[in-house]
């Protein structure tokens, strides 16, 4: 048995969104826990999927001791506050130096994490946690796939483990992962991995790293054979957060081997591998009026879902732009529900109505204002809701949201789904808890990327990509770099970028 310190530092950074992640938006809770101190964690975080959750699990069955120090996330946005950053980095350093004696250090973190004083947020953190390490203890890190991943990073700790699942179902497992790998290493000290960081030369979409599609599912695939070859220890490949203007932007296969030429050869081939599929991994997109008017002709039973992916604020966008509700009302779509979109100056004023009554609203367009004006009707407050429900699909599984005052309006033939707190649409309770069967209707206006996919692939017709307003620009080809390494191809078989 060993002792274990752990915490959890989370933040997935789009350098061009409106607004910056400050300290208050790591402590409060809105789609999963907010700051959790100590032993708390250990009853807090068990039975959701988050790798710290899994981690624990999977420590504590083998018999290690656990000491919790802090764990906390924010919706992602623009850069993280040097104030933030520094409070739970001052948080995290007295907090492992209270908790010695231990063997090991666990660390849950994202890897997409820009400050207002730092491109590399996670890469900072290690340098400054294993310099008061030492080099001898081990550190272990797990990462969400969209991580940045940084040759500091790399450096700073001994073992990278992330998530192969996007949408991200496998959040637990990774954490248990880590546990595993981390166990290895407590079992044969002194005898520490040797490390392969490989950065691909050219930008994904995240509409284009879908595990459940190719080529990103062939991808996993390949990397979990190369995982079981002789002599490596762990691989993973993380494709990157293209919304972030930093020099390290993009995707990274990183390897552990019990050698350097087992590290390097794992890397090189699934480098490879990914190299040679590089066109594949773009995607079509549709602007409003064309997916509607398909979503309308439709005659199936089931529903067409439009994924609004640039208004995500799982990708840090604000959740509140109308160029699909617009559209919807426009052309006169019947038995169609748009979510969410956050207004809490309209959750309230449904709330103050009351269920049934009749409302003139100026809806969304408070937070994103570049060519998406907010939308003004008349609407009817259909239900209301307390925005607490428990979530049951699983990528948010388990997971008890804070979305505050909730209502759903409808105008014509269109609902739409108002929330006062943030969490993008990738659960169908969301939808149950306004008394919303999403299953039920025509045409479903999903505020995410690619999360939904875990829980509404299986009732819908057909899913197709929206190119409406938003912050979370889809095509990085399109977004204004200042930061980016010279010569990365701005998309899969772009062009390549050149500095101002």
């Amino acid at each position: 048995m060993s002792r274990i310190a752990h915490a959890g530092f989370l933040h997935e950074t789009n350098t061009f969104a409106p607004r910056k992640a400050t300290w208050d938006d790591f402590t409060r809770a809105e789609s999963f826990p907010g700051l959790t101190l100590g032993v708390d964690i250990l009853t807090v975080m068990p039975g959701k999927n988050i790798s710290t959750a899994g981690f624990i699990d999977e420590a504590q069955a083998m018999g290690h001791e656990l000491a919790p120090i802090a764990w906390c996330t924010a919706i992602p946005s623009a850069h993280v506050t040097e104030h933030a950053f520094e409070t739970f980095a001052d948080m995290l350093l007295t907090g492992l130096a209270d908790a010695m004696p231990f063997d090991a250090v666990y660390l849950d973190l994202h890897g997409a994490m820009v400050c207002e004083h730092l491109e590399d947020g996670e890469g900072e953190l290690l340098i400054r946690v294993r310099n008061q390490l030492g080099p001898e203890i081990p550190l272990v890190v797990s990462l969400d796939l969209h991580s940045n991943t940084t040759q500091a990073m790399a450096d700073n700790c001994d073992g990278l483990i992330a998530y192969r699942t996007y949408p991200h179902v496998d959040m637990a497992d990774t954490g248990r992962r880590a546990a595993q790998y981390l166990d290895t290493l407590l079992a044969n000290p002194g005898r520490l991995p040797a490390k392969a960081h490989r950065a691909l030369p050219f930008l994904m979409p995240l509409t284009g790293q879908c595990t459940m599609v190719e080529p990103a599912l062939g991808t996993y695939a390949m990397l979990a054979a190369l995982e079981a070859e002789p002599g490596v220890r762990s691989i993973s490949f993380t494709p990157g957060f293209p919304p972030a203007d930093i020099w390290d932007c993009g995707p990274v296969v990183v390897a552990y081997g019990d050698d350097q030429d087992a590290a390097d050869r794992a890397a090189d081939a699934l480098y490879d591998a990914i190299l040679a599929q590089e066109a594949a991994f773009q995607v079509q997109r549709l602007k409003p009026g064309e997916a509607v008017a398909q979503a309308i002709a439709s005659n199936s039973h089931k529903p067409y879902v439009l994924a609004d992916v640039q208004d995500n604020c799982g990708a840090g966008a604000t959740s509140d732009t109308t160029g699909l509700l617009r559209a919807l009302v426009e052309q006169g779509a019947d038995g169609a529900v748009l979510g969410i979109l956050v207004d809490g100056e309209v959750a309230a004023q449904a709330h103050a109505a009351g269920q049934g009554a009749e409302i003139d609203v100026t809806l969304g367009g408070k937070a994103f204002t570049a060519g998406d004006p907010p939308f003004k009707g008349r609407f009817q407050v259909t239900a209301l809701g307390t925005g607490q429900f428990t979530c049951s699909g699983p990528f948010y599984a388990g997971i008890t949201p804070n979305l505050g005052p909730m209502a759903l309006l409808r105008i014509g033939g269109v609902s739409v789904v108002v929330a006062t707190n943030r969490m993008q649409a990738a659960d169908k309770e969301i939808f149950r808890h306004l008394g919303c069967e999403p299953a039920q209707q025509k045409i479903l206006g999903l505020k995410s990327s690619v999360h939904f996919r875990a829980d509404f692939t299986d009732i819908a017709e057909r899913i197709l990509v929206v190119e409406a307003p938003g912050a979370s620009i889809d095509r990085p080809e399109s977004l204004p770099y200042k930061n980016l390494r010279p010569g990365v191809r701005l998309c899969p078989g772009g062009p390549e970028y050149t500095a101002p």
